[in-house]
């Protein structure tokens, strides 16, 4: 099972690389409720969001006159 780093609902949360492979289903689930940080060595590489967070800012940065 995928260890995540403990958050408040809503708040990104962190998932090593690893655990993002071996959990893909768990990473899903969770990038719905909130975006999630893959982790690697430590550092983050990349945020998986739901495509409703992805289109919300990607409407937003149009507002703001800067591609997404």
């Amino acid at each position: 099972m995928a260890k995540v780093a403990p958050t408040m609902e809503g708040q990104m949360q962190h998932m090593s690389a690893r655990d993002a492979k071996n959990g893909f289903g768990r990473l899903i689930d969770l990038a719905r409720a909130a975006p999630v940080s893959i982790d690697k060595y430590g550092r983050p590489v990349v945020i998986v969001l739901s495509v409703e967070e992805y289109e919300r800012l990607s409407a937003q940065s149009g507002k703001n006159g800067t591609n997404a």
